[in-house]
């Protein structure tokens, strides 16, 4: 399966917490902290719901 590689470019001050708790749940803590994940349909629906504050690229 493919993995994906998530950075954290926007900050998380602002955003909802479901937002905050997402990224937690993705790994993301900091800003530009970047985790490799896998490409399930559960974390693809999980990065485009802060698709705003992340970058991602498939690797």
């Amino acid at each position: 399966m493919t993995k994906l590689r998530v950075k954290q470019v926007r900050s998380r001050i602002g955003a909802p917490l479901r937002q905050k708790r997402t990224l937690d749940a993705l790994g993301l803590r900091k800003m530009n902290a970047t985790v490799e994940v896998e490409a399930t349909p559960q974390v693809k629906g999980m990065v485009n719901a802060v698709r705003h504050l992340v970058t991602v690229e498939e690797i």
